[in-house]
């Protein structure tokens, strides 16, 4: 079968198309031959040899994390009735026409939903679920959401709008900006421009919480524009380091920071009941995944060179089938 290797850790050209042999499912277990393969952005740190103390790799690998399609086969002890099924997988890999994913990470798609719209929330949706349970979006107050126009940060800002808050989006350029008006976000400003956080706090008084999906020196921008007393989640490490906030400025500042990402993953069936809702929230319409790029399979390279130049406006995906 087709599949992507990571030869070696490196920039996307280590991204290689290559024949192995298709996957056998084991006790517990199922093959899916893959529709659609998610892309988040987490792939590209791994791939260049980041992260190795929480994702852990060795080379060559498959990159990527699951996607959309239909369960081809079936190991013991799982109910054959699944062959057939369209679903959603999580796994350790991604980018290959078939995956071994457990039985615990697999999830049927509702009848509405197209496999893209699926893959699209596989992570991200689950993503932003969690992160918005963390926050406790209250109604009428003010939120941030930083990386408003990825694929986690656009459902975050519809989640916050949803329930009640006022919405300020930060991106980088104008069309990643019109997506997060298209949102709902109220104010929107560009952080590739000097002193953003502080037009935000104008704004808005100070965000009462803050998401923050880039860490590094953006990220500790975004903690400026959080107002004392507030909440600030960070879950992002585009630049390879998350947002190192100064426990004594954030007590001195009553701001309560969390750290999404440290923790770990959440439980297998808690993830499988936030990807359940998630889905059926796609199939209703009311978490609609802005699907900006799609790519086939063979370039994963540059699925990975768009996310690296900061190119995608909302989500990316790689086409298989």
């Amino acid at each position: 079968m087709r599949a992507i290797h990571v030869r070696e850790f490196g920039g996307p050209d280590v991204l290689t198309p290559v024949e192995v042999p298709d996957p056998v499912p084991g006790a517990g277990e199922m093959v899916v031959d893959l529709a659609v393969a998610d892309v988040i952005y987490l792939d590209t740190l791994l791939r260049a040899g980041w992260g190795g103390d929480w994702f852990p790799r060795e080379v060559p690998y498959v990159p990527g994390g699951g996607g959309a399609g239909v369960v081809s086969a079936v190991g013991d002890g799982v109910d054959p009735a699944w062959v057939g099924r369209r679903v959603v997988a999580r796994s350790s890999t991604g980018y290959a026409e078939r995956i071994v994913a457990s039985a615990g990470e697999v999830v049927a798609m509702p009848d509405k939903l197209g496999f893209r719209e699926a893959a699209a929330v596989l992570h991200d949706g689950v993503t932003a679920l969690m992160l918005a349970g963390h926050g406790a979006i209250r109604k009428g107050e003010w939120v941030l959401v930083t990386a408003a126009s990825g694929g986690a940060g656009s459902l975050l800002v519809q989640l916050a709008r949803d329930a009640g808050a006022r919405v300020a989006a930060a991106a980088r350029g104008e069309r990643k900006l019109d997506l997060a008006r298209e949102q709902g976000a109220e104010v929107v400003v560009d952080y590739s421009e000097e002193g953003w956080q502080q037009r935000v706090r104008a704004a808005t008084g100070g965000a009462d919480l803050v998401f923050d999906g880039v860490g590094g020196e953006l990220g500790l921008a975004a903690f400026e524009a959080a107002a004392d007393g507030g909440r600030f989640i960070s879950y992002g490490s585009s630049g390879g380091d998350f947002a190192r906030i100064d426990p004594e400025v954030a007590e001195r500042r009553r701001v309560r920071v969390h750290n999404a990402l440290e923790s770990g993953p959440p439980p297998q069936d808690k993830v499988r009941e936030m990807l359940a809702e998630a889905l059926d929230r796609a199939a209703k319409g009311v978490m609609t995944p802005r699907i900006g790029a799609t790519f086939p399979l063979e370039r994963a390279a540059d699925a990975h060179t768009s996310l690296a130049e900061r190119a995608t406006v909302g989500k990316s995906l790689l086409l298989v089938r």
